[in-house]
């Protein structure tokens, strides 16, 4: 019985770190309001290597439409904004010598239900991370000997039961976004 707790235990925190990451993918994806996070993927040339572009300047949103980039280094400034442009986040930067002010265009209906296919595209990776979860802790307690077929069949319905609830929270986190995307 051990075993199948460790079993048990150890599809939860692989199911764990995938709403992990599909919280993370689901940042990326703007929803009409500037947000630091919508940078996240952006990397600078900083002296020959691609840097984060979290590590050589500052965001910020002065407002909900604006966000700003206050580099650490000014001459780092022209290449924020190649980076930025080249990004294809369809985002316009604007140089003023001392920072980078970045204006988030309101989206149009079109481009929010892309997002939202977008979302919904990130929630099935989600799940199905979660089913082969699911595949590999049903597959550990097959090879478990010895075991008898009720006991076999329970754990084989607690792994299910794991599954459907993490299910649920994709489905909520995917849903929560999408509301959040269509909200002009």
């Amino acid at each position: 019985m051990e075993d199948i707790d460790i079993i048990i235990d150890s599809i939860k925190e692989q199911m764990t770190a995938t709403i992990v990451h599909l919280e993370k993918e689901l940042l990326k994806i703007r929803a009409g309001r500037a947000n630091p996070n919508m940078l996240s993927g952006v990397r600078v040339d900083y002296y020959g290597s691609q840097t984060p572009i979290a590590q050589v300047a500052n965001i910020n949103t002065p407002d909900a439409r604006t966000l700003s980039v206050q580099p650490w280094e000014k001459a780092l400034i022209p290449e924020i904004e190649k980076a930025i442009l080249n990004s294809n986040l369809g985002l316009n930067p604007q140089n003023n010598g001392e920072q980078i002010m970045i204006n988030i265009p309101p989206l149009t209906e079109e481009r929010r239900l892309g997002l939202v296919k977008s979302a919904r595209h990130e929630g099935e990776e989600a799940k199905i991370s979660i089913r082969a979860a699911r595949k590999d802790a049903n597959d550990e307690i097959k090879k478990l000997d010895g075991l008898p077929e009720d006991i076999t069949k329970g754990a084989e319905k607690s792994v299910q039961d794991v599954t459907d609830e993490f299910v649920r929270k994709v489905d909520r986190i995917v849903e929560k976004k999408e509301v959040d995307i269509m909200t002009v």
